[in-house]
């Protein structure tokens, strides 16, 4: 096989209080063809991320590609990558997850490795570094995930088809390596207990439907109020959601994007999201999908 295609989905992680533990993916796709069939390595990124300067979401995929030969001790074959992106870049929804995730599978299938999805993950967090947003888009829906010495656990958190997701994209980007060098080193216990008990309502209320309780359940105190204190204004587009009834609201990943989790009523809330950001001079945009259950696939060639 010489060529190859890749669709990885856009993610949320974190969920409010599942601080790199939890994670959704979402309904938002990017795609990325791999042909071995060339003399010469070369890029091609259009739309999302093609705004990075030297082809950056490309060669991430190229690095991510040639773990895999470096893991088997062999060499690489020269590349020609060709990436269309709908996931925003930068914006907290997992876009270095997809392009890690498609360059491993990538050269998993054409270098017929036949790596595990337990090695496959493995490979993408020596470059991710965290595998919340991986596990999602691997294996779609919602999951959790956790560390077991140095192997993950992971499970599917069953969520209703009939929930949408309203997501305010600002313009501006926040590197995710910036935005976690603001997190403190040490928490309280109160904050510790604060988290835990809403991650437990949080997995619970999705279980079982009881959408009522998700206001409280995506609240935070480990990560959001920091990071949001970084971006004047974010706070407000949180609260406009909440207010026009969105059913939980938090900060997607590591931000700047806000994603409110709703059930009906998705343009009226993401009117008020939009109306918020206007007013505290943040420009962006509305983008309304859905928790996805389709994993990351290849759609093979040739």
């Amino acid at each position: 096989m010489s060529e190859i295609t890749i669709k990885t989905s856009a993610t949320s992680a974190n969920m409010g209080p599942g601080f790199d533990c939890m994670a959704m993916a979402l309904d938002i796709w990017n795609t990325t063809s791999i042909d071995t069939s060339t003399e010469e390595t070369a890029y091609s990124v259009v739309g999302e991320g093609s705004e990075y300067p030297d082809n950056m979401y490309a060669k991430l995929v190229h690095r991510s590609f040639n773990l895999v030969y470096e893991d088997l001790g062999i060499e690489a074959p020269k590349v020609k990558i060709s990436c269309e992106n709908d996931i925003p870049a930068g914006k907290g929804l997992g876009s270095s997850a997809a392009a890690i995730l498609a360059g491993i599978m990538a050269g998993n299938t054409i270098s017929n490795a036949n790596l595990d999805p337990d090695r496959i993950l493995e490979l993408a967090v020596q470059i991710e570094g965290h595998p919340d947003n991986l596990v999602a888009a691997m294996n779609g829906g919602c999951q959790i995930v956790v560390a077991t010495d140095s192997k993950f656990t992971s499970a599917a958190i069953p969520i209703s088809d009939e929930l949408r997701a309203v997501i305010y994209v600002p313009d501006k980007k926040m590197p995710t390596k910036e935005s976690r060098d603001l997190l403190k080193d040490q928490i309280s216990r109160s904050d510790a207990v604060f988290n835990i008990s809403r991650v437990g309502l949080l997995v619970r209320s999705l279980i079982t439907g009881e959408f009522d309780n998700l206001k409280v359940a995506t609240d935070d105190k480990l990560h959001q109020p920091i990071r949001m204190h970084q971006f004047f204004g974010l706070k407000n587009i949180l609260q406009a959601a909440k207010n026009a009834g969105a059913l939980g609201v938090f900060l997607s990943g590591s931000g700047p994007s806000i994603l409110a989790i709703t059930k009906g009523r998705e343009l009226t809330i993401g009117y008020e999201m939009a109306d918020a950001a206007d007013k505290s001079s943040i420009a962006g945009e509305i983008k309304i999908s859905k928790p996805t259950l389709l994993p990351s696939y290849n759609q093979t060639n040739s």
